[in-house]
C-alpha cells in the first residue's frame, strides 16, 4: 500500500508540474499582443488667441456675477 501512494504522488507531482510549466507558456503565447507600431509625435503646441481671449471673457463675467451678488 505504500508502494500505491508513492506511486499516486508522483503521478500528481508529475501533472502539477506540466500543468505550472506547459499551461502558463501556452497562455501567455496565445494571448501575446502583437507590438504596436510607435505614435506619431504630438503637434507642436499653438494659440491662435482666441483661447485667451475666452478666458478674460469668462473671468469678466465671473467678476460681474460676484459684483451683482455683493451691490444686491
Amino acid at each position: 500500500m505504500a508502494a500505491m501512494n508513492s506511486l499516486s504522488f508522483g503521478v500528481v507531482a508529475i501533472i502539477a508540474i506540466l500543468y505550472a510549466v506547459v499551461l502558463p507558456m501556452a497562455h501567455a503565447t496565445r494571448l501575446a499582443p502583437a507590438p504596436a507600431p510607435a505614435p506619431a509625435p504630438a503637434p507642436a503646441l499653438t494659440s491662435d488667441g482666441t483661447a485667451i481671449d475666452q478666458g478674460i471673457a469668462y473671468g469678466l463675467m465671473l467678476l460681474a456675477l460676484v459684483l451683482t451678488y455683493l451691490i444686491h
